[in-house]
């Protein structure tokens, strides 16, 4: 019988046309997993309802795109993310730390600077349903303060940690003019399962419209670079092209 939070995201999945992907958490440091399955669980039944606030990915596209989208950034490994994109000419969405662009401001304003679309993973990637309203609001805050000083616009799009988010979440981050994102496709790269692995995951879950569930921060990110490499080079040859998330644009 499947897990609790696998049912009950594919029922999400059925009610609204968002996927909570189930076992996707991890921590700043990319080796803790989600606290607890219940948080997990109650994300999935708090959001049930929410549907104008969460975005379920666009609309259908003429040709065949997918969004690469890259979390827990920027570090030292996104100047090497940015080059392989850049060589293929492909656009992503990366959501990044607050406390993070304080410490590496130059990287953050070239992921802007070459076209990508930069957006909010809150301060210091807390599990948000476990704090009050203020204490998430400071966290979308500070990082859009952070991101603004930068010459950057203001982020209109939020990834709660982990993917972790209820009722309050959603409504301070809608408060705030953002809308939740999620993701249809998580790589699990924070696992370093290997670049091949972190590679076929991708192109054998791949089709027009895939939100894809990356990582350039929060520990080791060379394995997501390699795949990066084959995941462009192939996906390209089958006539995808690589956008920023419409919504986040």
């Amino acid at each position: 019988m499947a897990s609790p939070t696998r049912w009950l995201s594919a029922t999400l999945a059925i009610c609204t046309g968002v996927t909570l992907i189930a076992g996707a958490g991890q921590a700043a440091n990319g080796s803790e997993p989600l606290p607890s399955a219940r948080a997990a669980t109650q994300t999935v039944q708090a959001s049930a309802v929410l549907k104008p606030a969460i975005y379920r990915g666009p609309k259908a596209t003429s040709g065949k795109v997918v969004y690469l989208t890259f979390d827990d950034g920027p570090s030292r490994y996104t100047p090497a993310v940015l080059n392989v994109l850049k060589s293929y000419d492909a656009k992503a969405t990366f959501f990044l730390i607050g406390s993070q662009v304080r410490t590496r401001e130059a990287t953050t304003r070239r992921i802007a600077r070459e076209g990508h679309s930069v957006q909010d993973h809150t301060w210091r990637h807390p599990v948000l349903t476990r704090l009050s309203s203020t204490e998430i609001s400071a966290q979308f805050t500070r990082t859009n303060r952070a991101i603004r000083r930068q010459g950057i616009r203001q982020p209109v799009c939020a990834r709660p940690p982990y993917g972790a988010f209820n009722n309050r979440v959603r409504r301070v981050s809608q408060t705030l003019g953002m809308r939740t994102v999620v993701w249809s496709l998580d790589t699990n790269d924070w696992r370093r399962p290997g670049a091949s692995t972190i590679a076929r995951r991708v192109l054998r879950g791949t089709s027009n419209g895939s939100i894809v569930l990356m990582h350039d921060g929060g520990g080791n990110r060379s394995q997501t670079v390699t795949a990066l490499k084959t995941i462009l080079r192939t996906l390209k040859a089958r006539g995808y092209r690589f956008e920023t998330l419409p919504a986040c644009s």
